[in-house]
């Protein structure tokens, strides 16, 4: 389908008297989703975003949410987001719903970027980053309780995956990939009562943090961010996987997978002794950061991975995820060893 069509339907309903030039696909192609860039006959400039992916309820929440934090956020973070266009002092996304197709659509303000980080992040921009890291999601905990309530839960993902487990078992593979896949579940509900986490902070987290989907100053300050494709409410350890990757040793690659060792490195426990100094981690967070990526693995790329990811990366990542990601989860993934680096108990 010629989802420019959608594009233009989309802003009929948010300006029709302001005319459309040219949409320019500038799309990553990892993704399903689709990015345009819209030019005007006034050569006013505009970015749009539709998703045919996930629930059209969850993505309007999403982007309320973000709209509200990246209004509440205050100095050095307060122009960090990208901006949702607003109508009638609400985001505006358009739903388009015809036969099969079910899409939906987002304006955005075009973001300033400034400098990407390196593919290979030397010991001084690692520290960098991880003070980075911790001042924001510092200053994302401080505004979490005006921000709107926020329907998903790691719960309730890892439940709707049992779900289509049961009810679609042929669509996850063989009955013992399916098993394998229940058996994580399980696992993941069952581990998380062994944590403290009514104590842990839900703020708001964005997940996907790799060096495409953000700048920085020349001082290697967070400067923008954009792409909210796996944003919720959830706990900081979230975003830790892909801080992980950010400052691995291999550095950014255009050929990606999602294994568990930058989170072993030396370099990650550097980025988290910087983080730490700015923003304290407590001993059953950083344990919880084995469940998060157990949960990362079993809803991003197994429950949503073929609806998400393009089909050529949906095929390798979940084959990936059976042979090599989730039995890495706990033989390869030593919280102990970064629990002693930081001095925690």
């Amino acid at each position: 389908m010629d989802f420019s069509i959608i594009i233009k339907k989309a802003w009929e309903g948010y300006d029709a008297s302001k005319t459309i030039k040219s949409v320019e696909d500038i799309s990553a192609m990892v993704s399903t989703n689709h990015v345009y860039r819209i030019t005007f006959d006034d050569e006013d400039i505009i970015i749009a975003k539709l998703s045919l992916f996930g629930k059209f309820e969850h993505f309007k929440e999403d982007h309320r949410i973000i709209h509200s934090l990246s209004n509440n956020l205050l100095y050095p973070f307060e122009n960090l987001l990208a901006k949702s266009l607003l109508k009638n002092n609400r985001v505006y996304i358009y739903h388009y719903k015809y036969g099969k197709t079910d899409a939906w659509v987002v304006f955005y303000n075009p973001t300033r970027i400034l400098n990407r980080l390196p593919k290979r992040l030397d010991d001084n921009l690692i520290k960098k980053l991880g003070q980075q890291a911790g001042k924001f999601h510092k200053a994302c905990s401080r505004v979490k309780n005006v921000l709107p309530k926020s329907s998903k839960t790691l719960r309730t993902d890892i439940y709707s995956l049992q779900q289509q487990l049961e009810k679609n078992e042929r669509s996850f593979g063989s009955a013992m990939q399916v098993d394998f896949l229940k058996y994580h579940c399980d696992l993941f509900l069952r581990n998380r009562s062994k944590y403290n986490m009514s104590s842990f902070d839900i703020i708001p987290v964005f997940i996907d943090w790799n060096i495409g989907n953000f700048s920085v100053t020349p001082n290697y300050e967070l400067y923008s961010r954009w792409d909210y494709d796996w944003f919720r409410m959830s706990y900081r350890v979230l975003d830790f996987y892909f801080f992980s990757r950010v400052v691995s040793d291999v550095g950014d690659r255009t050929v990606f997978s999602y294994v568990i060792g930058p989170m072993m490195e030396d370099r990650f426990i550097t980025f988290l002794k910087e983080y730490h100094k700015v923003y304290p981690l407590t001993a059953d967070e950083i344990r919880f950061m084995k469940e998060a990526y157990r949960f990362f693995i079993l809803n991003y790329v197994i429950k949503d991975g073929k609806h998400f990811f393009n089909d050529q990366y949906a095929k390798k990542l979940q084959a990936e995820a059976f042979d090599v990601y989730l039995p890495s989860v706990d033989r390869d993934f030593d919280a102990e060893k970064i629990i002693e680096a930081l001095k925690l108990k």
